[in-house]
């Protein structure tokens, strides 16, 4: 009798994301018969995604079954992969004081979860809710092959393989590919004709090659032709998101001589260029949603309450195929058939201008053997140098979490880019206490209350 994988989704109530994968996973002949695991802590979320997920399983006509669980063990028992989508703190309040606390200091921001202090304070939220994750699965599914999707990735993907190096996981992200769907729009080219080589860190990888297949099986640099339509204002086209024309990531190119594949909303908040307090012509030149990220939770909060009617009213979820490689990774591993993602995995000389121990985003192959990163070499020295400055935090982030030394947590604040272009030191570890001392409980005891609390 062939047996069936067993998925366990940790996070289960993010319903939207959940019902991607689980549509992706079920239309896949070797995996639709899984027992779909699903595990979060909020009873109505769970409870909507189980509805979700049985009447995709009815729409499909497969032979899966899907199961809900409170407890995270009992979840896991058994797995073979585990998703991991969860958001520690929410909206509200987390979020929420990752924007406003540092707006009092004058810092903007964008979407404030993978780097800045943003992101460094859900860093520190977050890591310790994977840690337990895997001491989980090293008691109940050893062999499990995690499969991460949690914001801030890097920070998450380097301290998973810092403290638990035998668990098998990967750090996934869609913006690899998204990009070159965008690129390819922007150019009016299919995108089943690109051909392109990415490589960095998540939200700081670049494309190597970014090339268009010829009518004789020849590739052509597709470079030229971004950089001309950028110049002459044919790129970029509009986006899925009005607020956030990509013209940071087009004017990078035309310093760097390569594209980045994380949005621009994203990136501008990663260097210290586009968001100074007094240049509000840079805000409009370069079109930059300051606090874009708390927009998106309110409508998305308000989305889901009509979807969620709209879900337990039909009789059936129609489902597409989407951009996500879990199903993908999944469907290798379990058949051998072989694929190839971006994966975020530990560096280990992948890249050798990046080191050895950091988080980094680079092609992998899967097949029956698991997760294999490729080699890539030495980085273009400009990108390793921009690359370097968003690894600077990542580390003191992860060595802070590590070693339970909160002065790190200051050092990663001081090395962020954005940051110390706006703030003095002071500022900057005033702020530090401040984040610290308003996100309370949501941080691990050690991390707890500003400097001044602490010495008191």
């Amino acid at each position: 009798m062939v047996r069936n994988p067993r998925i366990a989704f940790i996070g289960a109530g993010s319903t939207v994301f959940m019902k991607n994968i689980v549509g992706d996973v079920l239309q896949r002949p070797a995996l639709s018969g899984a027992t779909i695991a699903l595990m979060d802590i909020n009873p109505q979320r769970l409870e909507e995604s189980a509805v979700v997920v049985n009447k995709l399983i009815a729409t499909l006509g497969v032979k899966a079954k899907a199961e809900t669980y409170s407890d995270r063990r009992k979840a896991l028992k058994g797995a073979d992969f585990v998703v991991v989508a969860f958001q520690i703190g929410g909206y509200e309040p987390c979020t929420v004081t990752d924007f406003e606390v540092p707006k009092k200091y004058g810092l903007r921001q964008t979407i404030a979860d993978t780097l800045g202090v943003g992101g460094i304070m859900r860093g520190l939220r977050t890591v310790p809710h994977l840690w337990k994750i895997c001491e989980d699965m090293l008691a109940v599914c050893p062999e499990a092959i995690m499969l991460q999707y949690v914001n801030p990735m890097a920070i998450n993907t380097w301290a998973i393989a810092e403290k638990y190096p035998t668990i098998k996981q990967v750090g996934l992200c869609h913006s690899v590919q998204g990009t070159a769907m965008e690129l390819a729009h922007d150019l009016d080219l299919p995108y089943e004709e690109i051909r392109y080589r990415s490589a960095g860190i998540n939200h700081m990888a670049f494309y190597l090659k970014f090339e268009h297949r010829q009518a004789d099986g020849s590739y052509r640099d597709l470079y030229p032709d971004l950089v001309r339509a950028y110049r002459e204002g044919r790129a970029p086209k509009p986006g899925w998101n009005p607020r956030c024309p990509n013209k940071v990531r087009y004017e990078m190119l035309t310093r760097l001589g390569y594209f980045v594949t994380e949005s621009s909303e994203h990136f501008a908040e990663y260097t210290p260029y586009f968001i100074k307090d007094g240049r509000p012509d840079l805000i409009e030149k370069y079109g930059i949603p300051l606090d874009e990220y708390p927009k998106r939770c309110i409508e998305q909060i308000e989305r889901w309450k009509g979807q969620a009617e709209a879900y337990r009213s039909a009789e059936r979820i129609e489902v597409e195929q989407s951009r996500e490689y879990a199903s993908s990774i999944m469907n290798s591993v379990w058949t051998g058939e072989p694929s190839v993602i971006y994966g975020n995995v530990r560096n280990n000389g992948c890249i050798t201008s990046l080191p050895f121990d950091c988080a980094a985003e680079v092609p992998c192959l899967v097949d029956a053997s698991g997760i294999q990163p490729t080699y890539i070499g030495d980085l273009p020295p400009q990108l390793t140098a921009l690359i370097r400055t968003n690894i600077n935090v990542q580390e003191l982030t992860v060595r802070a979490l590590m070693s339970e030394n909160r002065e790190h947590i200051y050092h990663a604040a001081m090395m962020d880019p954005h940051t110390a272009a706006e703030l003095d030191l002071d500022q900057i570890w005033s702020l530090v206490d401040d984040l610290l001392a308003a996100h309370g409980d949501w941080l691990p005891a050690w991390a707890r209350g500003g400097r001044k609390s602490a010495a008191a």
